[in-house]
């Protein structure tokens, strides 16, 4: 699934309904195995857009091109945030780069750091707008103390959103199963997303928990 954001936790100058995410004719390929061949489609602003298909169809790997993780050998992928009128050329770019155009991505397969709390998981995905440098970091004063607080303040919404006030501090691999794929949706909003990348976001939930997800997308 992909949703394209319109709201004030994000940056984005385009209007609901502006193109924002072009995808045209990409095909990928793994030796002899044709993964994609010749897929298109377009995102805009506010949408919510769903891709459909059987296991091994390729879905997976789309986003993944998106997201930069695979690069085709075919076809071109364009981003528009409104900042410039050509777009970014996603397909020349590495995932960090594309995670700095606040193009968020949750997985199939959860990625999380098991071993620590939800709440620094979520700080993980504010990373791409850490600006302090390493001296004031260190020294916990002038712009990191301020980014320190507009992050905080921000994960809190966040949490709010989600429902997980009550598991803030726990280790994540405590977690059930459903919880962490909450905490994983939770990180990818952080990154403040124009558009979010969702991989099968119910995939594995009972009944409640799906109900859940579907409320919180």
């Amino acid at each position: 699934m992909i949703r394209g954001f319109n709201h004030e936790l994000n940056s984005s100058q385009l209007k609901p309904g502006d193109l924002q995410l072009h995808v045209e004719q990409v095909s990928l390929s793994f030796g002899g195995v044709k993964a994609l061949r010749d897929v298109s489609m377009e995102i805009r602003q506010s949408e919510i857009a769903a891709i459909i298909g059987p296991n091994g169809a390729g879905k997976t790997s789309l986003l993944n091109c998106v997201s930069g993780l695979y690069h085709p050998q075919e076809g071109q992928i364009t981003f528009f945030d409104g900042q410039r009128s050509e777009g970014h050329i996603l397909t020349q770019m590495r995932p960090h780069e594309i995670a700095k155009l606040r193009v968020a991505r949750s997985f199939q397969n959860i990625e999380l750091f098991r071993h620590m709390s939800v709440l620094d998981n979520l700080m993980l995905g504010r990373h791409v707008h850490l600006k302090a440098n390493i001296f004031t970091g260190g020294l916990y004063w002038g712009r990191a103390q301020k980014e320190e607080i507009a992050n905080r303040l921000l994960l809190e919404d966040i949490i709010d959103l989600l429902e997980i006030q009550a598991i803030r501090k726990q280790q994540v691999g405590t977690l059930s199963y459903g919880l962490q794929k909450r905490v994983e949706l939770g990180r990818a909003l952080a990154i403040q997303p124009s558009i979010l990348i969702l991989d099968e976001p119910m995939a594995g939930m009972n009944a409640e928990e799906k109900e859940d997800m579907a409320r919180f997308i």
